[in-house]
């Protein structure tokens, strides 16, 4: 697995094109069913099924369940992860929750991964 994060809107997916060289078929963190994550060469907005799975009241340890359950049936998959632990805290303690959340998600895919990468306005930089 490659695991690739950075800002929003810096150029993630476009980097991750570029870099593999082809077209790959993504599931969409906002949109698609949790099965198409286990199936997709790529994840975009990933953090989006981390948001998903906090409205349900998944608990962490469902959450990161699930995130095994994808690594397994998936292993060669390219994860597009928005960093959203950075900045003034939330108010809203959801916010905060799913704030955390991503953050233990980001950590545990980080540590599985073959490769790591921070995209910032574009470029891409190995940190794993």
């Amino acid at each position: 697995m490659k695991f690739v994060i950075g800002g929003a809107w810096q150029g993630k997916k476009e980097w991750v094109l570029q870099k593999e060289g082809r077209e790959l078929q993504f599931a969409d963190g906002a949109a698609s069913s949790y099965e198409a994550a286990e199936t997709s060469e790529g994840i975009t907005d990933f953090h989006h099924y981390i948001r998903r799975l906090a409205v349900e009241g998944k608990t962490e340890e469902e959450i990161l369940s699930f995130l095994g359950g994808i690594l397994e049936k998936n292993p060669e998959v390219i994860i597009i992860m928005d960093e959203i632990g950075q900045g003034v805290t939330p108010i809203d303690g959801f916010e905060r929750h799913y704030r955390e959340l991503s953050g233990r998600a980001g950590q545990f895919l980080a540590k599985r991964a073959k490769e790591v990468y921070r995209i910032t306005a574009g470029i891409g930089q190995r940190i794993k």
